[in-house]
């Protein structure tokens, strides 16, 4: 036996049956979903949670307890092994990591963390750094410097 004469057994494959394709198919016209109402619409249907009028579980419930995400600060974060693409002696500003790419976008600020080992002597300007990426910047002979 080779490769292309091998088939699937005989009744464990099925042709898929492609609705509201015309007559002959017997799904045509309105493709089962039945003649009226709401889900026979484009569009239609109901939104996650819906009870059909009655309110709603989740609006049901009391609200307890305090969120903070509206007022979460998020960092942008980049690890000092990242920063071995850059040339000895380079200021690394957050400019420049948008342009190289390494960051899409920053959010609220940028914060370098100290994953990984630092092979270049650079001079990195940051909002915060963790203890051991200041200590891994300065092992490496570069400084690190608070915006």
């Amino acid at each position: 036996m080779k490769l292309h004469e091998l088939k699937p057994a005989p009744g464990s494959t099925k042709k898929r049956k492609r609705i509201g394709r015309g007559t002959g198919s017997g799904s045509g016209t309105t493709a089962g979903r039945g003649m009226n109402g709401q889900n026979s619409r484009s569009g239609g249907g109901t939104r996650l949670g819906f009870e059909g009028g009655q309110l709603p579980l989740f609006r049901r419930l009391p609200k307890r307890g305090f969120s903070n995400h509206l007022f979460k600060k998020n960092w942008t974060i980049v690890n000092v092994d990242t920063l071995n693409r850059f040339e000895d002696g380079t200021e690394v500003t957050p400019e420049l990591l948008v342009e190289s790419g390494i960051v899409k976008k920053f959010e609220y600020g940028l914060k370098i963390l100290g994953n990984g080992e630092l092979e270049r002597k650079l001079t990195i300007k940051a909002n915060k750094f963790t203890q051991s990426a200041i200590k891994k910047i300065e092992a490496a002979g570069g400084k690190a410097e608070v915006i």
